[in-house]
């Protein structure tokens, strides 16, 4: 081996289509020494791997175009890169996933989500024992699971490795339960000595709780009052908004706000969690989203050489939050949060998603698509860039903001509501008015999540072009 490629960092391929998961995990391999190149979808990925053949392979099995399955396969039916170690990342963990796995020719199996600490010994001890031309001559085993028939050819070593993956997964899934089981037997210790203690303690509890049930209450009014005025109207836009907290306080917030004369900004907000602690970080970061100019107001600002009021930039308004809300600091709290400026003159959006459900624009008599744009949760890094986008809007068109809690709404099967059945309740209601619409949205919503009713916080905030 000569110096050169003694010095040289391996070559990690990552194929990923959420970015946040591909950035994070680039980071980490970054840290252990690799170098890594990222691609979005399994047929980008193999362009990559044709071009420069990397060491290591990561691949994501759900991916739109070409699947985690595809990609892998074709690695491994190619002669220059059939020796490059695969492993497959996925939340999938049922058998038929294992023998797919086998049928695809991967080597290696990981469940999400993951220790980045296992997943490189993973990688280590991969590359230590590398696939041969030996290895490769493996019997071809037909098995048949659900219904299913697979054709399996993997080399002794690959199916070796990911049997072994597959040991260890399930192995440390017995540890976490054994570990919770450890801690469920120490709790029911604990509440045996307490039981003496609980009686005597009642009667205080039950003030407390009644201390507690009317502060509740008074902190809901007082969260309630920050939402916008419903007399509150804008020349030439229709606006409409529902909010509606799954407990007393909510970790949802939603605004619109006039800037100016001419610039309305609207915006929703969601805090990981419920309760007290997503409560009042919300109405924090809603105290700063006001259109009063102050030294803490971030909307808008006095201009020192004009006096006039300068309006900020969305990508600034969501950078200067990331930078003032650090999760560390929030007791691991993070939000999401779309932030948008209209202009009512030249009909021009200006917007930026901060980890948060991509919104809609409903053009008037055409059908409604997904707001383009994605970027990082507020809190999760430091000196994050976002990206700002824009849209200029028709008479007649409509734009949508919401909270997880109208996409994620949960059946009574587990099935999400998702963004198709929600395109589908904006388009049915489309020639409703603003108001009617949005509460058509929000009862598709509760009906979908019926008997039990939303487990999340629903916001939903509306505005039309007249």
């Amino acid at each position: 081996m000569s110096t050169t490629e003694a010095l040289r960092k391996p070559l990690a391929l990552i194929a990923e289509d959420s970015r946040i998961q591909a950035k994070i995990l680039e980071n980490r391999l970054i840290q252990g020494g690799y170098e890594v190149t990222v691609a979005g979808d399994g047929g980008k990925a193999l362009e990559l791997a044709r071009q420069r053949k990397p060491d290591i392979i990561i691949s994501d099995i759900e991916m739109p175009r070409v699947t985690g399955y595809e990609f892998c396969r074709a690695v491994k039916q190619d002669p220059d890169l059939r020796h490059v170690p695969v492993i497959l990342l996925s939340t999938l963990a049922e058998p038929e996933d294992i023998i797919r796995g086998l049928d695809a020719g991967a080597d290696n199996y990981v469940t999400k989500p993951y220790d980045h600490n296992y997943l490189l010994s993973r990688i280590e001890a991969l590359r230590n024992t590398p696939i041969t031309s030996e290895s490769d001559q493996g019997t071809e085993l037909q098995v048949t699971l659900a219904g299913q028939t697979y054709r399996v050819k993997s080399g002794r070593q690959q199916v070796l490795n990911l049997l072994v993956s597959t040991f260890e997964n399930a192995v440390e899934k017995n540890r976490e339960l054994h570990r919770a089981n450890e801690q469920l037997t120490l709790a029911k210790e604990k509440l045996t000595q307490w039981n003496s203690q609980l009686e005597s303690l009642n009667g205080q509890l039950a003030k407390a709780n009644d201390r507690m049930s009317r502060d509740l209450a008074a902190a809901a009014r007082v969260q309630r009052s920050l939402l916008p005025d419903d007399q509150l109207q804008f020349p030439g836009i229709a606006i409409a908004w529902k909010y509606t907290p799954c407990e007393e306080l909510a970790g949802d917030f939603l605004n619109l706000v006039p800037l100016n004369e001419s610039h309305i900004a609207m915006f929703v907000v969601d805090v990981s969690g419920h309760g007290a602690a997503s409560s009042l970080l919300a109405v924090a970061v809603g105290r700063l989203l006001t259109s009063q100019a102050s030294a803490t107001s971030l909307l808008v600002r006095n201009d020192p050489l004009t006096g006039k009021l300068a309006i900020t930039p969305p990508a600034s308004v969501v950078a200067e939050l990331n930078r003032r809300f650090p999760m560390e600091s929030q007791a691991g709290l993070y939000f999401t949060i779309a932030y948008g400026v209209l202009n009512t003159q030249t009909r021009e959006f200006r917007y930026v998603s901060a980890g948060h459900p991509a919104g809609v624009h409903l053009p008037r008599g055409s059908t409604p698509v997904f707001l383009e744009g994605e970027g990082f949760p507020i809190g999760w890094m430091e000196d994050v860039e976002y990206d700002e986008q824009r849209l200029r809007l028709s008479p007649g068109d409509r734009l949508y903001f919401y909270s997880d809690g109208v996409n994620e709404a949960l059946s009574t099967s587990g099935e999400l509501y998702g963004g198709d059945r929600l395109l589908e309740s904006l388009t049915q209601h489309a020639n409703l008015p603003m108001t009617e619409g949005v509460n058509a949205l929000f009862r598709a919503t509760c009906d979908w999540s019926l008997p039990q009713g939303p487990h999340d916080d629903v916001s939903i905030v509306g505005i039309e072009v007249e």
